[in-house]
């Protein structure tokens, strides 16, 4: 017969556990990539997903405009873009157990400096795309994780919609399909989503084919929906989001639908709108996209059946010009980095429906920040 005294001390006792754990949660370790000559290089602090709260934000390693940032699938390794002695490419460090970044490997890109950097998740080689120079460098990397010399590919055309933004290629992104066969890059330049197919035995990509995206739309970054049905592609001109059928085993995508950010009254009222970083929730019902010049977080709600997108929410980020917005790996806060304003700002995610809350005091100070990663 079980004693009801030791029954209710084991309920009090596993409570209490539940209670402490919540009480003093890991604050979580975040890097910044930053872009502007007021910047060293990669700051670090930490942030507590209890209260919202930062540490002070310090410099963890200089680098001329590292902007974006990766980590290796080891969880030990931070890549980075850079700029040094009239060179620009990649850079590897050594992740310490304060956020402390050691360099330990540096290549330079013929093409010259990066826009975004992404590893593929076999750790055997990253990819980096070059905005003004029309390309992709995919530099190998070996078991330590070094980098090797990389091989670079051109993008060619120009959908020339928009007079002096796409007379040219510009490649803006770089990321993997879920399964990592294929490479996606979608170019602002072409209105296109360019895809190669993945060997990760040499490693290599060859070009596979494209998806076209909207006339004038300016495709910028891209994610897919948690079961790698759709592609959200975001397009930065037209500042909207268009949605694509993925084929997982053709490695093609269908263009459906597209759902603007702000509405039309809105862009018009500003002198500079774009949009720049796209991100899904993992619950797979909401997305989330940044508007510059506007200074706010458009909050979708996603159809799981056709992928189509509906604005609910607006949220101005307590900050301007936010080139990057990301979640925390538990998704109940997300982080909108200010480049214009300096500041990293932190809203709390409602779990049903994804809307945002501005946690007052929750900012802190970093030098044009244009990446925020997560050390999970």
């Amino acid at each position: 017969m079980i004693n009801k005294q030791n029954l209710n001390l084991s309920i009090f006792s596993v409570t209490f556990l539940f209670a402490t754990i919540h009480l003093f949660a890991k604050p979580l370790n975040v890097f910044f990539g930053t872009g502007s000559r007021n910047a060293k290089g990669i700051y670090h602090a930490t942030f507590n997903p209890e209260n919202g709260k930062f540490t002070p934000s310090k410099l963890a390693a200089e680098i001329g405009s590292p902007g974006f940032l990766t980590t290796h699938p080891n969880g030990k390794i931070l890549y980075s873009l850079g700029r040094w002695d009239g060179s620009a490419g990649a850079l590897g460090y050594h992740i310490g157990p304060k956020g402390e970044l050691k360099e330990f490997t540096r290549m330079a890109c013929p093409d010259g400096g990066g826009a975004h950097i992404a590893i593929h998740p076999s750790g055997k080689f990253l990819l980096t795309a070059q905005y003004g120079a029309g390309s992709v460098a995919m530099f190998p990397l070996d078991k330590d994780g070094h980098l090797q010399k990389p091989t670079v590919i051109e993008h060619q055309g120009g959908s020339k919609v928009m007079e002096r933004r796409q007379e040219s290629p510009h490649p803006h992104w770089t990321g993997f399909s879920p399964d990592g066969k294929y490479a996606l890059v979608p170019d602002l330049g072409l209105d296109q989503i360019v895809i190669y197919k993945v060997d990760t035995n040499k490693p290599s990509i060859s070009k596979h084919g494209v998806a076209q995206s909207v006339p004038g739309g300016g495709p910028r970054h891209m994610r897919f929906s948690t079961d790698g049905k759709f592609i959200y592609l975001l397009n930065e001109l037209s500042l909207s989001v268009t949605t694509f059928a993925w084929d997982t085993q053709k490695g093609t995508a269908k263009r459906l639908t597209t759902s603007p950010s702000l509405s039309e009254e809105v862009k018009a009222g500003e002198s500079f709108n774009s949009s720049a970083e796209i991100l899904v929730h993992p619950n797979g019902q909401v997305v989330y996209s940044s508007n510059r010049g506007h200074d706010t977080v458009s909050v979708y709600q996603a159809n799981p059946k056709t992928g189509k997108l509906k604005v609910v929410q607006v949220q101005p980020i307590r900050g301007a010009f936010p080139r990057n917005i990301n979640l925390t790996p538990d998704a109940n806060w997300l982080l909108a980095a200010g480049a214009d304003s300096n500041t990293i700002a932190a809203h709390r995610v409602d779990q049903e429906t994804g809307k945002l809350t501005y946690q007052r005091g929750s900012v802190i100070n970093v030098p044009s920040p244009i990446c925020i990663l997560f050390l999970d």
